[in-house]
């Protein structure tokens, strides 16, 4: 039976290398190639087409949601499973509609993530008991359980934005990150600042970091 190939996604080299070898060391996995950032994941998944990529949520950068979204437009038989210290309602949110089959906190053990990549291999699902108190799974898919918060009513661009923002971007800075216009930020800008009801730069950046935005 051939092994299941992994792509190993971390912006700490560390971490990246630990989780790589506790990986390697199962028989039925293989991690064949390793990423510091997101646009650099992309690059690799497209490439090396693996069976499972294990994504850290919290780098800088291109956001882990956005490269998930175009794995699965571009490689859709490779699977994600995100990996944080963080499991916000907002994480939780943007994993799920990005099609993650997992999302792991970083308090699970090692033996933890060699099963959830099999299980995940497998076709199936793994969350931390964490998110899974906060998602309901049934023949409607995966959700969250629970009222849509302020920050649901936002899109997943608007999303990006807004943590573009409370890391202290300017404009200019998110639009060439996004490789999008002045102009689109801009209203992205201004449709955050009427669905959650915040009209200063200061209190959406404030809002952000209460809500977990700023981490990622």
């Amino acid at each position: 039976m051939s092994s299941i190939s992994v792509l190993v996604v971390d912006d700490h080299a560390m971490v990246r290398s630990a989780l790589a070898r506790g990986l390697d060391r199962d028989p039925e996995l293989k991690v064949i190639a390793e990423a510091s950032d997101a646009g650099q994941a992309v690059d690799l998944a497209l490439q090396q087409r693996p069976d499972v990529v294990i994504m850290d949520i919290d780098m800088p950068g291109p956001t882990c949601f956005e490269a998930a979204r175009r794995m699965a437009e571009e490689c859709p038989q490779t699977k994600v499973i995100f990996l944080s210290a963080f499991f916000h309602d907002h994480y939780v949110e943007e994993a799920l509609a990005v099609k993650a089959r997992g999302y792991l906190t970083k308090r699970e053990p090692q033996e933890s993530l060699v099963a959830a990549v099999k299980e995940v291999a497998r076709g199936g699902v793994c969350f931390s008991e964490e998110v899974q108190n906060r998602i309901v799974v049934d023949e409607e898919g995966i959700r969250l359980t629970g009222q849509l918060t302020r920050g649901s009513k936002l899109t997943r661009r608007e999303v990006e934005v807004l943590r573009y923002l409370a890391r202290g971007m300017s404009k200019k800075e998110i639009a060439a990150t996004m490789h999008r216009s002045v102009k689109t930020v801009e209203n992205h800008c201004s449709n955050i600042m009427k669905k959650l009801d915040i009209h200063d730069r200061v209190e959406l950046a404030l809002y952000a970091i209460r809500e977990g935005l700023a981490e990622a």
